[in-house]
């Protein structure tokens, strides 16, 4: 058996674990514990596997964190409507306008590239963070490459590093997991441990299902 792919893979993941920018990390974490505070609701967009990491990661902020989250690529029917009547590139910013996004409301970004509407990639996840911007909310991002535009019209953007150009899908769209995982495990931010962990009797966090601290409240 050659193991030789298998070994590099894992060694390129160990070494963007050792290289992420733990600073914008923690700014995205203090970010998020103030939306709580505020009450705001947290509006997650990605396209591709990064929309199926929004789905998983709405469930962990919303359980583990309590914080109010929503994906649109979850609600299957407005997205193909909207797609189908009005084009794939305004599917999330017309989400954004009808659900009202404000200030104190929050767009996490979750893409490989990060979005160009130059050229043609993700052109929707452009249009979002247009929006947003437009309606005062801070955007948050976890990305890959050089973070396209969400990187750069964004406030708190953490980009994957790149260490083997061959393999920034599978090694952002991962970390994209291990990087969410990290933030809704985070004292300052986990209101409920996770069912294996709580179900032992092993530390965790505060277990009290769905609540916010009480100088949240």
């Amino acid at each position: 058996m050659n193991r030789a792919f298998l070994s590099r893979y894992f060694q390129e993941s160990a070494r963007i674990a050792g290289e992420l920018d733990l600073e914008t990390l923690d700014r995205m974490i203090e970010r998020l514990a103030r939306l709580r505070r505020e009450g705001g609701r947290l509006f997650l967009c990605g396209v591709g596997g990064s929309a199926g990491n929004c789905s998983h990661a709405v469930n962990d902020f919303r359980k583990l964190a309590a914080i109010e989250a929503y994906a649109p690529t979850d609600n299957v029917s407005e997205l193909t409507a909207r797609t189908n009547d009005e084009g794939w590139e305004t599917v999330f910013s017309a989400w954004l306008r009808v659900s009202r996004a404000a200030e104190r409301d929050v767009l996490l970004v979750l893409s490989v590239g990060g979005g160009s509407r130059e050229r043609g990639i993700s052109p929707n996840l452009v249009s979002a963070v247009d929006e947003a911007k437009s309606r005062g909310m801070d955007v948050l991002g976890i990305v890959g490459r050089d973070g396209g535009y969400t990187k750069k019209k964004g406030d708190i953007v953490l980009v994957v590093p790149t260490v083997n150009p061959a393999h920034v899908t599978p090694h952002t769209e991962a970390f994209q997991a291990v990087v969410w995982h990290a933030i809704v495990s985070d004292p300052r931010l986990m209101v409920q441990g996770n069912k294996w962990e709580t179900s032992t009797g092993k530390p965790g966090a505060r277990i009290n299902p769905g609540t916010v601290p009480a100088e949240e409240k």
